[in-house]
């Protein structure tokens, strides 16, 4: 119920703000929450029954929506308007704020709802912000913001090496010390039986179809409500399982490369991938999200700052696959279906993704620490990022130096289920 009305908030207030601006007038997230402030109890009697959060967050959420909406239409970003949200097409999720609910050890004690039992305890100590309460297939999950200080969230590192990543599909990670970590790809294991499960589910829309009168093939009419039957609705559960099971597998691989690599390392060096240009790609599209190449790079964006651990990401254009880890030669002819190549000028012959692992090592090492050697090209700037082989260095201080000034608070989540 907190979720649907967390939903139905949403809807309407983006039909409401649709409406004003349409009509000219420049409407706000806090004039609309007054106006349903004002007649939700009298219109929507039955949100008495839920807490008062779940109808509140909504507006400030598509506040943010649309201020990132205009803000990529400034900055000639691709920018996308707040859509409706429809049941059994969005996650479903609602806002819980800090004095609403307490957590207990593993209990937490949710308003309307009560005592419920977590898998696990708060790991973090902190002050308390906020809880959100989401959905994922039979699951259910609550995410616990914390507010603590920086010193007290960073990780120790185990390690102190420098290592270059080159992301890739064969490989999900091909590694300078020559070693190449496979992918599970789980959309792949189970794509067959994906498939039967997602006919078996298709079959019955398209019998509550023939049941209330529409054609099979004929889009069902705005507004209309297909019945639903208890064979329908093991089926989709079953299909929302999979889907689930598909998603946990690619992500604990992820989580574990990406601690393991920030944990063990002083510095890392990582292409810039353009990953929503390859996934235009249909021959590789589904090759590239099975991998999960943009999940990487976001995880270890983050986790290199609880590490301490120094992230150089090259350039789009940097040829860390053409280029020659030996004599920096730069083999423009070089195809993507070469998966080893001989160097022309020194005869060296390369594995593909290990030659660039090697490249990006040597740019971490030299951009991260620039006293170690030269720069590997001549026009690698170690500050900047430009075309042509520049490099972004992103490092961070992992202890806070007393007497510092006021002390940096960073926001964490516990996700327990």
């Amino acid at each position: 119920m907190a979720s649907g009305t967390a939903r139905f908030t949403w809807n309407w207030a983006l039909a409401e703000w649709n409406r004003q601006f349409d009509a000219g007038q420049k409407p706000t997230a806090a004039t609309l929450k007054k106006e349903f402030n004002a007649i939700k109890y009298k219109e929507y009697p039955w949100l008495t029954d839920i807490h008062r959060d779940a109808h509140a967050e909504p507006f400030t959420n598509l506040a943010k929506a649309w201020v990132k909406f205009f803000r990529d239409l400034r900055e000639g970003a691709p920018a996308h308007a707040p859509v409706f949200k429809k049941k059994g097409k969005c996650r479903d999720s609602f806002y819980v704020a800090n004095d609403k609910f307490k957590v207990n050890g593993t209990e937490i004690t949710l308003p309307i709802v009560g005592k419920v039992q977590m898998t696990e305890e708060l790991r973090f100590k902190g002050k308390i912000l906020g809880l959100t309460v989401s959905r994922s297939a039979n699951k259910w999950f609550a995410s616990i913001q914390v507010e603590m200080l920086e010193e007290q969230a960073l990780r120790k590192r185990t390690g102190h090496n420098t290592e270059g990543v080159d992301l890739g599909i064969t490989a999900a990670a091909a590694l300078s010390t020559g070693e190449k970590l496979i992918a599970p790809k789980p959309l792949k294991a189970v794509l067959r039986r994906l498939r039967i499960r997602a006919r078996g589910l298709s079959r019955k829309l398209e019998s509550a179809k023939v049941r209330i009168g529409i054609k099979p093939g004929q889009k069902i009419p705005k507004g209309t409500k297909l019945p639903v039957s208890n064979n329908r609705k093991k089926v989709a559960a079953v299909l929302a399982k999979t889907h689930y099971r598909i998603a946990c597998i690619r992500s604990g691989f992820t989580h574990k490369l990406t601690s393991c690599l920030c944990r063990e390392n002083q510095a890392l060096g990582l292409e810039d991938l353009n990953v929503k240009g390859m996934l235009k790609n249909h021959r590789l599209a589904r090759a590239i999200s099975d991998v999960g190449m943009g999940e990487f790079s976001r995880q270890v964006k983050y986790k290199a700052r609880l590490y301490g651990t120094k992230l150089v990401i090259a350039d789009r254009w940097f040829p860390s696959s053409k280029m020659c880890s030996i004599c920096n030669f730069v083999h423009s002819e070089l195809k993507l279906s070469d998966r080893t190549w001989s160097c022309p000028n020194c005869g060296t012959i390369h594995d593909r993704d290990i030659n660039a692992a090697n490249n990006l090592k040597r740019l971490a090492t030299e951009t991260a620490l620039p006293a170690a050697s030269n720069a590997v090209m001549r026009s690698t700037d170690a500050l900047q990022k430009v075309s042509g082989g520049k490099v972004t260095p992103v490092s961070y201080d992992p202890v806070c130096k007393k007497n510092q000034g006021r002390k940096k608070n960073v926001h964490f989540y516990a996700h327990s289920e």
